[in-house]
């Protein structure tokens, strides 16, 4: 049975089940994070305000057991994601915006092509921003069992945000998995790394300017070096030793400087750059297709690459932002 055929199958038996939960169940798990959440310091009046009316929603299940990385080779999921349409809508922003986003990529320095770049990939800038009521996702991923751990905590620190009054919980509408905006920022990341750019005393990821200086300071703290390379796009050789090969995201391991690797690529003369720069060689579609080339396709990453992973932990993804980034490039 082909990889692909197992993964539907999965996902069928798993919906079945999704389609079972109880409405007790859900109830009594809810009055015992209400509980929690008083323990962790969230007010009694936030949770009431909040919490009354969370529902327990069986397609934020669905959409967490299928998601298009899962399914999708890397040349439709990088094609789709970086295409001419894309090219198009993200250069009449920064036209539109070309002031706000000059300033916060320099004051931030980090690429204003990754910017708009994130922005068309995470949202077709902001045309998709999700209308999922995000409270109500979280709890229902809280309650599940898959990553319950995660999702409690992200449901917290959401709490916690509204609490202290920096968002406005009538606005949280975003994507089945709780992520908000126009760069679609999780809790954690909102805490963390979300900036009141305009000073008006709340911090709203719908906006552009709080949006853009939001994305870049994250971007900035994760250590993006504009002077750096993200991948390149190579043929290996037959003869590349297996261990080298990369398949998952959780880290890119085996990374040698490029003089040590560049034995095992195809007209490795014609790449130049500094050969002394740590690389890694990922072959993302080794998980996804059925009897794959063990070396088609290859990309060599860099540094910049695997800061993207630590955005969103997707050897595709990171793949189709520093695509699209370099199409910007060249478009603006």
């Amino acid at each position: 049975m082909k990889k692909i055929n197992f993964y539907l199958l999965t996902i069928l038996i798993i919906f079945g089940f999704c389609s079972k939960v109880s409405a007790q169940d859900f109830e009594d798990w809810l009055s015992n994070f209400k509980n929690y959440a008083l323990q962790k310091g969230i007010s009694e009046n936030t949770i009431n305000n909040v919490m009354n009316n969370v529902k327990y929603l069986p397609d934020v299940i669905k959409y967490d057991r299928y998601q298009p990385e899962f399914y999708e080779n890397t040349k439709t999921y990088i094609n789709k994601r970086s295409s001419k349409e894309k090219e198009i809508i993200g250069k009449k922003i920064y036209k539109d915006n070309f002031d706000l986003i000059n300033k916060v990529s320099k004051e931030f320095n980090v690429d204003k092509e990754l910017l708009l770049s994130l922005m068309g990939i995470e949202t077709n800038f902001g045309k998709y921003l999700g209308k999922m009521d995000i409270i109500s996702s979280l709890s229902t991923l809280s309650y599940d069992k898959r990553r319950s751990e995660f999702f409690t905590n992200e449901l917290i620190k959401i709490l916690k945000l509204i609490d202290d009054g920096v968002i406005d919980h009538k606005t949280l509408y975003g994507s089945w998995a709780g992520a908000f905006g126009n760069f679609q920022f999780m809790p954690s990341t909102i805490m963390n790394y979300a900036i009141d750019y305009n000073n008006d005393k709340q911090i709203n990821l719908k906006s552009y300017e709080d949006s853009f200086a939001s994305a870049a300071n994250y971007i900035n703290k994760l250590g993006w070096n504009p002077d750096e390379p993200c991948f390149l796009r190579v043929d290996l050789l037959d003869t590349t030793p297996q261990y080298l090969l990369n398949s998952s995201a959780k880290k890119i391991s085996n990374k040698k400087k490029f003089k040590e690797i560049k034995k095992y690529i195809k007209n490795a003369d014609n790449i130049i750059f500094n050969e002394n720069l740590m690389v890694g060689i990922i072959t993302p579609d080794k998980e996804i297709v059925e009897n794959p080339d063990p070396f088609n396709p290859a990309f060599i990453t860099f540094q910049n690459y695997e800061l993207i992973l630590k955005w969103n932990r997707s050897l595709r993804f990171g793949l189709a932002v520093c695509t699209l980034k370099d199409k910007f490039k060249n478009a603006l």
